[in-house]
C-alpha cells in the first residue's frame, strides 16, 4: 500500500489516503527492525534500498493476513487487522520471507513483532486508546525475528495456528508503558530460531515504578531531550507548575531508562513531607534498606548506592528543597547514581541540568482544522482519549470540534486541566464546556479520587504553588495578574506598585519564573517578556481581587497601553511600520484589556482614543470583525457625544473597518458623520483627510452608495485643502484616489496617469502602505490590459512589501490579483491554489474588498472550487498559512508542490 505520510499525535506517521480501518475487535501488529539506527550508519547509501526490501516484504505478508497498513515511521509498521488469525499469520509469513531473504552478510534484517486484540476506539482516520500503546509496548520487548503476542491474542488463535507453528508462555511480564503486568506469549515458528535474550520489559531491572492505570500519550520529543539530558548529566530535574505532567513524564523516562540503570529504578515521593531532614531515611525505605545498627539513613545509603548503577526518581522536591545539599553528597558518594527530580524550581546543585516541562501542542482555534488533523495535536488526542475513558462513544465531529480546539488552547495544553475537563464529556458536550470554562478553575474539579488532594482539582494544583511563595512574592504573583498575555519588563515597572516589596520588581520575577509560576520568553527585539499560563492567571486574578488593589492596577495598566498605543499609531503607514505592527500584536491582549476596563468603567475619552489609534492595526493584521465590534461599541458609550474630536477620530476608524469588509453603507454612514465634525471644527488638515475617506465608497466601487459627482468633489475639496496647508503626502494621496476611482470607471488612461505622478512621492517619502497600494491598481491596470509581465512585477512588489508588515488584508488583495493573472495566463491549477489561499485569508480576517477588485479585470474564482480537475488545488491552498501562501504566490511552484506543502 502507498500514501503520503502526515505525522499524528503518538509521533508516528499516518497513510493518507488509506481504506476504511477495521473496526469493533481488532488485532494490532507493531514491527521495527532491530539495531536500525546502526545498521543505517554503518550501510550509508546502501540502507534506503535494504530497507525498502524490507517494506516490500512485510506490506505482500500484510496483504496476504488481510491487513490494513495504519502508519509508518522509518522502519517501524502499524498494521490493524480485523482477525487476530490473520495477524499472526502475517507476522509468520514476515519472519519467515525475511529470514529466506539474500541479505547482505554483514546486514541481514530482523525485525520483532508485537499483537494484541481489543475494542478499536477510532479518532479521525487513527487509532487512540489503551489497546494500542499495549500493542506497541509488546513489540519494544521483543529481540530481531521475536513474535511477541498478548493472552488475549494467544487465545483467540490457539486452536488455528498456522501449520508449524506453537506458542510459548514466556510468563506475566511489565511492559515499560507502566500498565498492570501481561502475560506474553512467543510464537515458535518451526525453522527459524525460537530462543532469544531476556525480554526488555520494566521487571528485568528491581523497581518500584507505580502502575499507572491510564496511557501515556505523546511527549516523544520531551522524552528523546529528556534522556538525552540524562545521559550527559547526572541530576536532572524537571521543573513546571502543577498539572503539566512532571511526575508522569519522569515515571515515564524511568521505565524507558531501565537498560541503563541495572542496579534498579526507584520513584521516591516526596509531597507529603515538610521536613529536609526525613528525605535520607524517605529514600532508603523506599529502596527497601533494613535499619542497620543505628546506622544513619544517609550513611546506609551511600553505603548501598556507591557501587551501584541507580536511577532515583525524587518527586516534588519544592516541599524540601533545603534538603539539596543532601542529594549533593549523595551524587559524590555514589558515582554511578543519576537523579531524575521534578520540582517546581530548580535545586541549585552544582551539576545540576533543568528541563522546563513544556505544555502540550495545542491548535490554534481560527484555523478551523478538520477533526483528522485536530487529533493529531497532543492535548486534542489526551482530550478525546481521556474522554473515551468515561464515554466510550465521544469523537470529534464537524460540529464539536472548534469547541475541541478552543478547549485545548484554553486550558494552555496543561495535562491535568485538559483531563479534568475531558472527565466532564458525560454531562456537558464540548460546546457545553466552552461556554463554562470563563471559570476554569471551578470546572475542573471532581479528579480520580486516588490521586493526591492537590491534583484533584486545578485550584489545588496551583494553590500548592502559590503556598511555597514569601509573602513579596505572592505580592508581585497578584499584581502580574492585571497583564493579558504577559509583559515587557519596563511595562511591569511602569503598572506595578513597587511599595510593600522589601525585594526589587526584577529579583521577584527571577523568583517566579524559576519556581514555575511566571514563564521568560525573548520578545521579538530580544528583550524579556513574562507571561502566566492562563489557567495560572485566572487564579492570580482571583487572589488580586482579594487583595482590593485590582481596581488600581487596571487603571495603571490602561495608562500604559494607552501610551504605547500613542506612540505607535503614527507609525503604522511608514516604513518601520513592521516593527510598530509587531509590537502592538505582541501586546494585542493587554490592549484589550485596557479597552474592556475602558468600556466597564465608562470613560468614553480612553475607549475612543483607543479604537482611533488601534484600527489600522487591526485593518493590517486581519481582526476586522473584532475592531469593528469594539468601535461600535466605545461608540456607543454614554457621553461619547461629549467628546467630538475623539468621537469623530473614532467613527474614521468604525468607517475604514467598514470599507475593508466590504460594508460600503456602513463606511458612508460613519465617515459622513466624521465629516460633519471635523467642518464644525475648521481644521483643514482634518477636513480634507475626512473628505478623502468618504470619497472612497461614494467612488463607484458599489452601486447603493455610487456618487461619483460628489466623489470627485469631495477628492477635489481634499486636494485643494492639503495644497493650502503644503501636505506633499496628502496631495499624493488624493491623486493617488483619483487614480482608484478612474480605473473603477474604467478609465483607464487617467489612472494610470495620476498613480504615476503619485507613486514617486510615495518612495521618496517611504511611505511603504500607500506605494504598495499604488503599486497593486497599476498591476490591476496590467492585468486588464494583458500585460502579464508588468503585471507581475508590480503585483510582487506589491506582495513583498504587505508581506515584509505582514499586512494581512494587503497581501490577501494582491494574492487575488496573483491568481486573476494566473488564470488569464491559463494556468487554472496555480490559480486555484492561490484562491483558495484567498478563500481561508477573507475567512479569518474579514477582509471583503476582493469581489470589486475582481470586477475590474473580470475575474471570478467560484468556477475554480467547483470544477474537479482544481478542487484539489483549491483545497490545498485552502490549507495554508498566510506565510505559505506569500511565499507560493511569490515562487514559481507547481501546484503539486503547494499540494504537498499544504
Amino acid at each position: 500500500m502507498t500514501g503520503r505520510t502526515t505525522e499524528t499525535a503518538p509521533n508516528r506517521q499516518v497513510l493518507s489516503p488509506m481504506p476504511a480501518l477495521p473496526s469493533g475487535t481488532v488485532t494490532f501488529l507493531f514491527s521495527d527492525i532491530e539495531g536500525s539506527t546502526h545498521l543505517a550508519e554503518r550501510l550509508g547509501d546502501r540502507w534506503p534500498v535494504l530497507l525498502g526490501e524490507h517494506r516490500t516484504i512485510v506490506r505482500e505478508a500484510v496483504a496476504s493476513g488481510g491487513g490494513t497498513e495504519v502508519g509508518t515511521e522509518g522502519d517501524s509498521f502499524f498494521v490493524a487487522f480485523p482477525t487476530a488469525g490473520g495477524a499472526v499469520s502475517t507476522a509468520v509469513e514476515a519472519q519467515r520471507q525475511l529470514a529466506d531473504h539474500a541479505w547482505p552478510e554483514e546486514a541481514a534484517i530482523r525485525i520483532r513483532i508485537g499483537l494484541h486484540t481489543g475494542e478499536a476506539s477510532l479518532a479521525g482516520n487513527d487509532y487512540v486508546g489503551l489497546d494500542v500503546h499495549r500493542a506497541a509496548r509488546i513489540a519494544s520487548a521483543g529481540h530481531g525475528g521475536q513474535v511477541l503476542l498478548s493472552d488475549t491474542t494467544r487465545a483467540l488463535v490457539e486452536s488455528s495456528l498456522p501449520e508449524g507453528v506453537t506458542t510459548r508462555d514466556l510468563g506475566q511480564r511489565r511492559l515499560k508503558d507502566l500498565s498492570r503486568p501481561e502475560r506474553i506469549h512467543q510464537l515458535v515458528i518451526e525453522g527459524l530460531p525460537s530462543e532469544f535474550p531476556p525480554l526488555k520489559t520494566l521487571d528485568a531491572t528491581p523497581n518500584n515504578l507505580p502502575i499507572q492505570l491510564s496511557s501515556f500519550l505523546g511527549r516523544e520529543r520531551e522524552l528523546d531531550e529528556v534522556e538525552a539530558l540524562l545521559e550527559r548529566s547526572r541530576l536532572l530535574t524537571l521543573t513546571g507548575p502543577g498539572g503539566t505532567g512532571k511526575t508522569r513524564l519522569s515515571l515515564q523516562v524511568g521505565a524507558r531508562e531501565a537498560d541503563r540503570f541495572p542496579d534498579g529504578i526507584f520513584f521516591v515521593p516526596l509531597s507529603l513531607l515538610r521536613d529536609p531532614e526525613l528525605v535520607p531515611g524517605t529514600i532508603a525505605q523506599e529502596l527497601g534498606l533494613p535499619d542497620r545498627g543505628g546506622l544513619s539513613p544517609m550513611t546506609a545509603l551511600t553505603d548501598h548506592l556507591r557501587e551501584r548503577r541507580t536511577l532515583l526518581i525524587l518527586d516534588n522536591f519544592e516541599q524540601v528543597a533545603d534538603a539539596a545539599p543532601r542529594i549533593a553528597e549523595l551524587l559524590t558518594a555514589a558515582p554511578g547514581l543519576a537523579i531524575l527530580a521534578t520540582s517546581r524550581s530548580a535545586l541549585r546543585i552544582y551539576g545540576e541540568r533543568e528541563y522546563p516541562v513544556p505544555p502540550l501542542a495545542t491548535p490554534d482555534p481560527r484555523l478551523h482544522e478538520s477533526p483528522e488533523r485536530l487529533s493529531q495535536y497532543e492535548s486534542v488526542a489526551l482530550f478525546i482519549e481521556r474522554a473515551m475513558g468515561v464515554k466510550p462513544d465521544f469523537q470529534v465531529t464537524n460540529e464539536n470540534a472548534p469547541a475541541v480546539a478552543e478547549i485545548s488552547a484554553r486550558l494552555d495544553g496543561l495535562p491535568l486541566a485538559i483531563e479534568l475537563a475531558a472527565a466532564r464529556i458525560n454531562v456537558l458536550p464540548p460546546q457545553a464546556m466552552l461556554a463554562r470554562l470563563g471559570d476554569r478553575l471551578g470546572l475542573l474539579s471532581g479528579g480520580a479520587r486516588d490521586r493526591p488532594e492537590r491534583q484533584q482539582t486545578l485550584r489545588g494544583a496551583i494553590d500548592w504553588s502559590y503556598d511555597l511563595l514569601t509573602e513579596d512574592e505572592r505580592a508581585l504573583f497578584r499584581r502580574l495578574a492585571v497583564f493579558a498575555g504577559g509583559a515587557r519588563l519596563d511595562a511591569i515597572e511602569s503598572v506595578c506598585p513597587g511599595d510593600e516589596l522589601k525585594e526589587p520588581i526584577l529579583d521577584g520575577l527571577g523568583s517566579l519564573v524559576e519556581k514555575s509560576l511566571l514563564r521568560q520568553v525573548a520578545a521579538g527585539d530580544g528583550e524579556p517578556r513574562f507571561f502566566m499560563l492562563g489557567t495560572i492567571r485566572e487564579y492570580a486574578l482571583e487572589r488580586l481581587a482579594e487583595s482590593g488593589r485590582e481596581d488600581e492596577l487596571r487603571r495603571a495598566h490602561a495608562r500604559h497601553f494607552a501610551a504605547l498605543v500613542e506612540q505607535a499609531a503614527p507609525q503604522l503607514l511608514g516604513s518601520d511600520k513592521r516593527r510598530w505592527l509587531d509590537w502592538l500584536e505582541e501586546d494585542h491582549d493587554n490592549l484589550r484589556a485596557a479597552f474592556d476596563w475602558s468600556v466597564e468603567t465608562a470613560k468614553p475619552p480612553l475607549a475612543l482614543d483607543l479604537v482611533s489609534k488601534l484600527w489600522r492595526f487591526w485593518q493590517m493584521r486581519g481582526y476586522l470583525l473584532e475592531g469593528t465590534d469594539r468601535t461600535r461599541r466605545a461608540l456607543a458609550l454614554p457621553r461619547a457625544a461629549d467628546f467630538p474630536t475623539e468621537r469623530a477620530d473614532a467613527l474614521e476608524a468604525a468607517g475604514g473597518l467598514a470599507w475593508w469588509r466590504g460594508d460600503f453603507k456602513d463606511a458612508v454612514d460613519n465617515y459622513d458623520a466624521c465629516l460633519t465634525i471635523r467642518r464644525a471644527q475648521g481644521d483643514p488638515g482634518a477636513i480634507a483627510e475626512a473628505a478623502y475617506n468618504l470619497a472612497f465608497p461614494l467612488g463607484g466601487f458599489a452601486g447603493a452608495t455610487s456618487d461619483s459627482e460628489r466623489s470627485y468633489a469631495l477628492i477635489g475639496e481634499a486636494l485643494e485643502l492639503w495644497q493650502s496647508i503644503g501636505d506633499e503626502l496628502g496631495i499624493a494621496k488624493g491623486k493617488w484616489l483619483k487614480g482608484t476611482i478612474a480605473w473603477s470607471h474604467a478609465d483607464f488612461d487617467v489612472a494610470r496617469g495620476v498613480l504615476a505622478e503619485a507613486m514617486p512621492v510615495f518612495r521618496r517619502l517611504e511611505q511603504s502602505f500607500m506605494l504598495g497600494w499604488s503599486l497593486f491598481d497599476l498591476g490591476l491596470l496590467a492585468i486588464h490590459e494583458h500585460e502579464p509581465e508588468l503585471a507581475r512585477e508590480q503585483l510582487s512588489e506589491a506582495l513583498r512589501i504587505f508581506a515584509n508588515a505582514a499586512d494581512v488584508s494587503g497581501y490577501t488583495l494582491v494574492i487575488d490579483a496573483l491568481a486573476a493573472l494566473a488564470e488569464q495566463l491559463g494556468d487554472r491549477q496555480r490559480a486555484a491554489v492561490l484562491s483558495g489561499a484567498v478563500a481561508s485569508l477573507e475567512r479569518q480576517s474579514g477582509t471583503g474588498l476582493n469581489p470589486w477588485n475582481r470586477e475590474v479585470v473580470g475575474f471570478d474564482p467560484a468556477p475554480l472550487r467547483a470544477d474537479p480537475e482544481t478542487a484539489a488545488a483549491w483545497a490545498a491552498g485552502e490549507r495554508m498559512s498566510g506565510e505559505e501562501a506569500v511565499a507560493y504566490a511569490l515562487s514559481e511552484a507547481t501546484p503539486a508542490k503547494a499540494a504537498a506543502g499544504g
